[in-house]
């Protein structure tokens, strides 16, 4: 007789109307798929599939306790009226939407931008920036929107920003103006900013014509090149959405190691069912879980699975982490090592934070009175007849190796957000990823939350 095990009790919400409910992490005997379910008095029963056993599940959430009963009963859920200080983890990057209007229209869009024109003005963001740097003890800040190049004051905002305390700077965007603008670039340059989070969804152009409606390749090659050019880094930032771009995921990394080093990081995000992202209409949405996007990284790249460790900061089922060198022949070689990572205790956002800032300061300080610590020479083009990835570390004494980690790295990530039918508080409440809403810091999937009205509830 088949029989459900209970492994974990934790809370989520409604997805029709977002009030707190007790949720329960399942497993069917025999099977390594987990599930959540949930029931709402109002709206009925509901399940969904949260890990699909490409990756031994208890093994990956090891460091993850579960909520305490006072921290489960103190947190309600809904993150609007939360007062300061009850979240369970400190911010490490907080993201200010600087504009609502976008040059684009994409169906996939956490943000609905483009639904208005509406421009906050100046002053208004610069005392909004003066409370993040407050709030977030001089956190990591990200401008998004919309689209925040279309404001021509964005690199005053950078430049603002570094001044009141922010560590580290970074800009969300389609890259249009980047490609089109270099004036535009050389100005975000001057101001500070550190890198520019590029969103690239593959190398094949119908992948752009059926997440964005145009052909965006070129475009986001040219941008690419004009940040390498002043100095920008660059990490490519793309929406995989299964059956579409989920078999494209080796060709990014491939672009990224072809493009450094104006390329220095690939951060994946499996599209959540958030803001203008459609719900299916007359089915559960199926997630691409983030041990499915591991598992089908590794097929695709030659990547070993051991190379990628969850995140020690936010929940582990929100993210994966990997550092590689690019060796003399444009491999990688992998730095990290989940079977080594013996280390037990959380990492705090502070120390996140510093990490990521003194990492992307580094490529900043590389001018022309310090170019010691560069690479000896310019890595030669990728031969594409061999593998991606190569496992043999070479031999080199600690300065050479020290140098190499600071200039020869390339890093790939991913995040996995949550949506009203896989919201667990767990997560939730370790998020250290906030948004910048009227004085408050919101964890970003409490931000975007959108209701699923139209969901049937599942079968029992």
């Amino acid at each position: 007789m088949e029989r459900t095990e209970i492994i974990r009790n934790t809370f989520s919400v409604c997805p029709v109307c977002l009030k707190k409910i007790p949720a329960y992490l399942t497993r069917r005997s025999g099977e390594k798929e987990i599930w959540m379910r949930k029931s709402c008095p109002e709206h009925g029963g509901f399940r969904v599939k949260i890990w699909s056993g490409r990756t031994a599940f208890e093994h990956w959430t090891q460091r993850e306790e579960p909520l305490a009963p006072e921290q489960a009963e103190g947190c309600a859920g809904d993150c609007r009226n939360c007062a300061d200080g009850v979240h369970g983890q400190d911010t490490c990057c907080v993201i200010l939407e600087v504009t609502k209007a976008c040059n684009m229209h994409c169906s996939f869009c956490f943000a609905h931008g483009g639904e208005t024109e509406e421009q906050p003005p100046y002053e208004e963001l610069c005392r909004a920036i003066d409370e993040i740097a407050r709030k977030g003890n001089g956190p990591l800040i990200q401008f998004a929107g919309g689209e925040p190049t279309l404001r021509d004051d964005l690199p005053e905002l950078v430049r603002y920003a570094k001044e009141a305390g922010c560590q580290y700077t970074q800009v969300n965007t389609n890259g249009i103006r980047l490609a089109e603008d270099e004036a535009f670039v050389r100005k975000l340059a001057e101001a500070g900013l550190d890198i520019v989070f590029l969103q690239f969804d593959g190398t094949d152009e119908a992948v752009y014509r059926m997440l964005r409606g145009r052909e965006m390749l070129e475009i986001k090659r040219k941008a690419i090149r004009s940040c390498g050019r002043y100095r920008i880094g660059v990490t490519l930032v793309p929406a995989i959405v299964r059956g579409v771009n989920d078999s494209e995921l080796g060709n990014i990394v491939r672009e990224a190691v072809d493009s450094f080093p104006a390329v220095k990081a690939v951060h994946f995000q499996p599209v959540t069912y958030l803001g203008r992202v459609p719900y299916p209409a007359e089915a559960l949405p199926e997630h691409y879980t983030l041990d499915e996007l591991m598992a089908d990284l590794c097929a695709q790249t030659g990547i070993p699975e051991s190379a990628l460790l969850p995140s020690r900061c936010d929940h582990a089922m929100c993210e994966f982490h990997a550092t590689f060198m690019l060796n003399g022949k444009r491999q990688l070689v992998p730095m990290t090592d989940r079977a080594a990572d013996t280390r037990q205790e959380r990492t705090d956002a502070a120390r996140n934070r510093q990490y990521v800032a003194e990492h992307w300061r580094r490529e900043q300080r590389l001018t022309a009175e310090n170019a010691s610590e560069r690479a000896e020479a310019p890595l030669p083009e990728r031969d594409p007849g061999l593998p991606l990835v190569c496992t043999d570390r070479e031999e080199m004494d600690f300065d050479i190796f020290v140098r190499k980690m600071r200039s020869q790295t390339l890093k790939i990530s991913a995040m996995a957000f949550q949506d009203a039918m896989n919201l667990d508080l767990e997560r939730l409440y370790r998020c250290s990823l906030h948004v910048y809403e009227d004085g408050r810091l919101l964890p970003f999937c409490a931000k975007y939350m959108t209701p699923a009205a139209e969901l049937p509830p599942a079968q029992k």
